[in-house]
């Protein structure tokens, strides 16, 4: 079977596909089993390969492969999709917390005549703190530049400048950081790439599985912090700059509400449930009140508002109203970013908590469309970290 017909966008559509109908769903419409060895991990998940492979074929000739046309090994699909840009894991996928602390132990360090510079490891605190009090997980370059500044400043090496550019650029050759709202690739880190930045203005930050990971999970955030103590600070992090960023409670427990262990098994038991209503078929039924609609799931709307810990999962958001509804609770509105209305999937993994300024953007704005696939990647990358195992 020759599957170099399949490209980079019928895989796209079969990975959307899945998470539409939910993994169980998808397998048994196609009659794939599950994966036992290689798993494609795209946007913060992971798919069965063989079964997106199969889907993908239809998405290009018309009709789905079934799984005894095709292999599913290493010369097959695991090349096929390396050729394609994906991400292929054998056997057991690396927990979130476990890939970051890998991540910060193996960042480059630059070297200064008083031991190795700190520019990365104070942008990641300072993106931590904004973590932890659940501020917008991106912000404005000229914004983010001024704070940074005043922080390398003050505990940078005494033989570094301040240069926020720097360590924003290279973290975004990572896996831990995003630039979003730039046109063009972007730059190397070394030469002089304030002047791109000044230019393109991008909004910066944690990317989504970062910030959601360091949001509800304490340990994670304290093995972190403590990682980048070892390595940049001689062990020990200064309290004042723990202060500054926000991060004093580290060194005892991060008290923020999605950290506490209720409410990510909370959160886990309500997604059992959701999908133990989707194998049923009872996300098929309709209600009828002054017309037919798909029936909404309650447990759906309380695990994504668990998980936003009443702040806005825009990550573009510029103001959640400082005003709460009539029973003290934040005003956010819980929203599908594939409308339900339409048959979208009733699932965490697709759903957001929006504050009425995001949600009318997304809804009725001009770049409303644009915000929409945004918000889909944001709610299933932060899905995926509460679930993946810790």
């Amino acid at each position: 079977m020759d599957l170099s017909v399949v490209t980079r966008e019928a895989v796209l559509k079969a990975i959307a596909e899945c998470d539409e109908l939910g993994r169980r769903r998808f397998l048994d419409h196609y009659g794939f089993d599950p994966a036992r060895q290689y798993f494609l991990y795209h946007d913060g998940l992971y798919y069965d390969s063989k079964a997106i492979v199969g889907v993908a074929y239809r998405y290009v000739t018309g009709r789905p492969l079934t799984a005894d046309e095709f292999s599913g090994g290493r010369q097959t699909v695991v090349r096929l999709l390396g050729r394609l840009g994906f991400d292929v894991v054998n056997d057991e996928p690396v927990s979130p917390r476990r890939r970051l602390i890998e991540i910060l132990e193996t960042l480059r360090i630059a070297s200064t005549a008083d031991g190795p510079a700190r520019h990365q490891p104070i942008t990641l605190l300072w993106a931590f703190g904004r973590a932890v009090h659940r501020r917008p997980r991106l912000a404005p370059w000229r914004g983010v530049h001024a704070e940074l500044r005043g922080l390398m400043r003050e505990y940078g090496q005494p033989s570094s400048r301040p240069t926020p550019e720097f360590p924003i650029i290279a973290l975004a050759h990572t896996d831990l950081w995003e630039l979003y709202g730039h046109i063009g690739a972007v730059p190397a880190a070394h030469g002089k790439p304030i002047s791109w930045l000044e230019e393109q203005d991008p909004h910066c930050g944690l990317n989504t599985w970062v910030y959601e990971l360091i949001t509800s999970n304490g340990s994670a955030l304290t093995e972190a912090v403590a990682a980048l103590g070892e390595r940049f600070f001689e062990g020990a992090l200064p309290d004042a700059l723990l202060r500054e960023v926000g991060l004093s409670q580290t060194k005892r427990t991060v008290t923020s509400p999605a950290a506490r262990p209720s409410h990510l098994e909370t959160y886990l038991r309500l997604c059992r449930a959701i999908e133990a209503a989707e194998e049923r078929g009872d996300h098929d039924r309709t209600s009828t009140t002054a017309r037919e609609q798909p029936v909404r799931s309650s447990a759906a709307v309380k695990a994504v508002l668990i998980r936003s810990a009443g702040q806005c999962e825009s990550p573009l958001c510029t103001g959640q109203p400082n005003d709460t509804n009539k029973n003290g609770d934040p005003l956010l509105e819980v929203d599908h970013v594939h409308d339900r209305a339409m048959w979208g999937r009733d699932h965490p993994i697709q759903m957001i908590a929006l504050c009425p300024n995001c949600h009318a953007v997304k809804t009725r704005g001009r770049t409303g469309e644009h915000l929409r696939e945004i918000l889909l990647s944001e709610a299933r990358a932060r899905h995926a970290t509460w679930v993946s195992p810790a």
